[in-house]
């Protein structure tokens, strides 16, 4: 083995060679177990969300594949319909100067797809990157032609038992993509607003109690006053009781319009008194619905004021005798520039009481930027209520299981409440929609215009023009499980791996995916999509941020794998900023953080350092202190290995079972501790808690295999008067321990993993020709004859010994070299026995010149003392040190204690410091203080010590 860990020379040629090996397949042995990786977007490139939801989706898999499950882990992508079309229609305006209308359709769909064949694949390499081991000869896309038939049979089958309807409803509406978008598209910025207070004239002479001829009303969004249909008072606020079913006479417009009784009001917010918009806004939208108000649409698709409103009842049905004038002044009007005319129309007419400054959100577009309009539109509608309730029996009844628990709340809550679904987009890139219309305008539905002609007996004189629409992107991947898997048909696949075992997600897409994949697949499998759905939480910077572009904070994983410079980091982080201020704080900020820009640390690192804090269902501040942790944990492994084969490589490490073997107290400790330890990280696994899985295995590596044991196991291997027998031993036990460490960790890290068990695991007497790759060992399991308690106890007596010691040279300032003579008095009645037994060790480790039992404590000279349990661990101080020098010594770091107390008190006397210094601050110094004065206590004691020699 190199003497170096270096990741970058091992990991590419690994992947390489597990992908050409057909590692990743499933094997066709034993149970199956199978999970779906949450497609990603084709446009995406592999962020830090992903790399650590994927290194569970691996770590799981992997893990059930050395159990001898029959495992799949299906790959593929999302076609991203808003996100592709953007990106394409950039590349074409760039490159060839023109607009996908200027190319057409169908045109502009092969541009999309010759995209998709040459750079669409980013993502799916960066997957290998991080080591996942997914099948890739089953690779899939939402757009393939298998899946575009799951789809359109999905589509044609609910629409025919009535659960796909399309209608009039009000949207979340891009005006710049001109197309509606889910809530999960929409991101709700907070920013300084305006409350704007008019005056709405009462109608008929009507005044209030207190004589006023008008209401007070306020808006943050003036331009939608053209579409008010009444005003909503609370049924119980008294000031308002006599002018119920009253009318007031819309300003501006003129238009008659009823005070209404409705909840939505509030008593005690403003002036209790809200305009009723129904067809601009989604709460009111909802107050129409109760009131049976009209839906009165001012704006275009373009969020232009109209020459004249859409009027249409609930149903969405026009009403023409409607008066649909609008006042022209605003006609053609951008909202914006309508708001700013129709607030100085106000104003001059004497109707603006007031104006409000307030903190409110507005919501964006995440694709475009743009403001999102609620937009009443033709679209296609999921029927839900009737799909819910399976769902939610699926839940209640534990066939889908929740983990951790608490989220079978969020999703209850979600599922209690639903909206029917709004399944079209105003797009050429996607599904398009399986539906027909004549020139009357009435809608066929199938699964091609063929099928259509002939279930409707068409002739084909008679024109039919395919919906323009295409399928949310979420209507397609909900049919992900089963679609994959080769539905409609009955595939062999289908019925092995489905329904699959687990879903690995985030808490944020519970509802726009987990809810709609439950739904969707007990309605068409009559099967659960999975068993159960581990819900991690989101990874956010070192202080608890959301990691996003504009704040600066982003963090590759691939950078953090493959090391940058700090240069490109910058541009990185600073390339795409259009304010010249912001860049340049955040290249500040950067440089602060990352002055030598970011090592190489390998994949195997970065997967550890996820898994440790995979807690469940919580966020993960990612720490970059972590990640150097444990890429040092990496080579610790791999040094240790590089001992390990250094002292068994060419030697006899007990693969003849007719061989002697004789096992030392540290052999038969380290045994136990290791079947321990694989009951603790496959317990761990079980329950989802990487965390502890990924814990248990670095406290056994590090702190008992590597510091210890390695260390115990050189006493008997260099010592000449060992036996072969038990030299024997050791080294068998130092390899078999080793490969069932490799083995253990494999699932977590699987790179340095195979790395070592390919040069270990023939010296633990395994054929490698036959079984060439650690993948498909089994994954070790824990034997309960092996556990010896008594060993471990033995072994902990030692280990206290050796730092008792340990401690002491560090107490008294004695050279690491120095030979010792060291007592041991009192303790239990094996604590004789057991220094016999580990005199060799002792001495080795702990660089002791003898070691000898006291019966008599009365008779110790003047020593330095340490515990261990009840027995004393003492150490002669006569001729140890240089007496004078050690006290001149301490004096001086005595002195130097003595001021920082001094400094640190008169800091905490001054009471201007304590009363305007933040808490956190003063509480820092008193904190300082205490330590310094717990370190000059301890001198101290020292020093007497000492001086009393």
């Amino acid at each position: 083995m190199d003497k170096t860990y270096q990741p970058e020379q091992i990991e590419t040629r690994w992947y390489q060679r597990w992908e050409a090996d057909n590692r990743f397949a499933p094997s066709g042995e034993g149970k199956p177990f199978s999970i779906m990786i949450p497609p990603p977007n084709v446009t995406g490139s592999l962020h830090m969300g992903h790399a650590f939801q994927d290194t569970i989706m691996d770590t799981l898999t992997r893990w059930k594949r050395m159990q001898g499950n029959n495992t799949l882990w299906q790959v593929g992508t999302d076609h991203a319909g808003i996100a592709t079309q953007m990106l394409v229609e950039r590349k074409v305006a760039a490159e060839e100067g023109k607009s996908r209308h200027d190319l057409g359709r169908e045109a502009f769909t092969d541009k999309i797809w010759e995209w998709k064949q040459e750079s669409g694949g980013h993502i799916t390499r960066q997957l290998r990157r991080m080591g996942a081991s997914v099948d890739w000869s089953r690779e899939r896309f939402t757009m393939d032609d298998g899946f575009y038939k799951a789809v359109q049979e999905v589509f044609v089958r609910l629409y025919e038992e009535n659960l796909i309807y399309r209608g009039k409803r009000l949207v979340n509406w891009d005006p710049t993509l001109h197309t509606a978008i889910s809530d999960l598209e929409v991101e709700n910025r907070e920013q300084q607003g305006q409350f704007w207070h008019f005056r709405y004239p009462l109608a008929d002479g009507v005044t209030t109690d207190d004589g006023r001829d008008h209401l007070i009303v306020a808006t943050t969004r003036p331009e939608t006053l053209l579409g008010d249909t009444g005003v909503a008072v609370n049924p119980k606020d008294p000031r308002f009781a006599s002018l119920i079913g009253k009318f007031i006479t819309l300003p501006l417009v003129g238009r008659r319009i009823p005070i209404v009784a409705d909840e939505h009001a509030d008593m005690d917010k403003g002036s209790g008194c809200v305009k009723i918009t129904p067809a601009h806004d989604f709460n009111d939208y909802e107050v129409g619905k109760r009131q049976g108000h009209l839906l009165i649409n001012v704006m275009t698709q373009d969020a232009k004021i109209r020459e004249r409103a859409e009027i249409f009842d609930l149903q969405g049905r026009p009403q023409p005798d409607e008066d649909a004038s609008l006042p022209a002044a605003y006609s053609g009007l951008d909202r914006f520039a309508a708001r700013e005319a129709l607030v100085a129309d106000m104003e001059a007419a004497g109707l603006l009481e007031k104006v409000e400054a307030v903190t409110n959100t507005l919501p964006y577009g995440d694709r475009s930027g743009d403001v999102i309009e609620p937009l009443l539109t033709d679209q296609w509608f999921v029927a839900v209520e009737e799909l819910a309730k399976p769902a939610i029996a699926a839940v209640e009844n534990g066939d889908i299981e929740f983990v951790p628990k608490n989220y079978e709340n969020m999703y209850f809550a979600w599922m209690r409440d639903l909206q029917d679904w709004c399944i079209s987009r105003q797009l050429w890139w996607g599904h398009r929609i399986p539906a027909w219309y004549d020139a009357a305008g009435k809608v066929y539905v199938g699964r091609t215009e063929a099928e259509v002609r002939d279930k409707h007996g068409l002739d084909a004189d008679i024109a039919l023009t395919q919906d323009e629409d295409v399928l949310d992107t979420w209507f397609s991947s909900g049919l992900w499980t089963f679609g994959t898997l080769g539905w409609p048909e009955q595939t062999p696949e289908l019925a092995t791996f489905h329904p699959t075992s687990v879903l690995v997600t985030g808490f944020d897409i519970i509802f726009f995916w987990v809810a709609r994949m439950i739904m969707m697949t007990l309605k068409f499998t009559g099967e659960v999509p999975f068993k159960q759905v581990y819900v991690h939480g989101l990874v956010r910077d070192a202080q608890g941020q959301k990691m996003s572009k504009s704040k600066g904070n982003v963090l590759d994983p691939i950078d953090l794998i493959d090391g940058i410079s700090l240069d490109d980091l910058v541009e990185k982080r600073t390339g795409n900023m259009m304010q010249p201020q912001k860049a340049k704080a955040i290249a500040k900020a950067t440089r602060g953080e990352f002055s030598e820009g970011i090592e190489p640390h390998g994949t195997d690192a970065l997967r550890f350092t996820f898994l440790s804090q995979a807690t469940t269902g919580r966020d993960i501040k990612f720490d970059m202190g972590r990640l150097d942790g444990y890429r040092n944990f990496c080579n610790k492994l791999w040094n240790a290995s590089r001992y390990v084969l250094m002292n068994a490589e060419g030697q006899d490490t007990g693969l003849d079972p007719q061989a002697e073997i004789e096992l030392s107290l540290a052999d038969r400790f380290i045994i136990s501790r290791l079947q321990q330890t694989e009951a603790q990280v496959t317990k761990a696994l079980e329950e989802f808690r990487f965390d502890h899985a990924s814990q248990a295995l670095y406290d056994f590596v590090w702190n008992e295999y590597c510091d210890w044991y390695l260390e115990l196991s050189k006493p008997v291997l260099w010592d000449e008067a060992a036996s072969d027998a038990a030299k024997r031993g050791t080294r068998r036990t130092l390899v078999r321990v080793l490969e069932a460490i490799l083995r253990l960790a494999h699932p977590m890290m699987p790179y340095i993993s195979e790395e070592i068990w390919q040069r270990v695991a023939p010296l633990a007497g395994i054929d490698t020709s036959a079984s060439p790759s650690i993948m498909t060992q089994p994954w070790p399991q824990a034997e309960q004859d092996k556990i010896d308690e008594q060993a471990t106890r033995d072994i902990e007596w030692l280990k206290g010994v050796i730092v008792a010691v340990r401690n002491i040279r560090a107490e008294m300032n004695i050279a690491p070299g120095k030979a010792l003579e060291v007592l041991l008095t009192k303790g239990e009645a094996g604590d004789r026995e057991r220094l016999e037994a580990n005199r060799r060790f002792l001495a080795k480790l702990a660089k002791l010149e003898s070691v000898t039992w006291l019966d008599d404590p009365a008779t110790a000279p003047l020593c330095a003392t340490q515990l261990v349990g009840e027995m004393e661990v003492l150490v002669p101080m006569a001729d140890l040190i240089d007496k004078d020098v050690e006290l001149a010594r301490l004096a001086k770091e005595i002195e130097k204690q003595d001021k920082l107390i001094t400094g640190t008190e008169k800091k905490l006397g001054n009471e201007s410091f304590t009363a305007k210094a933040p808490e956190a601050v003063v509480q820092k110094e008193r904190d300082k203080l205490a330590d310094f004065k717990a370190a000059r206590t301890l001198l101290a004691e020292q020093r007497d010590k000492i001086a009393a020699l």
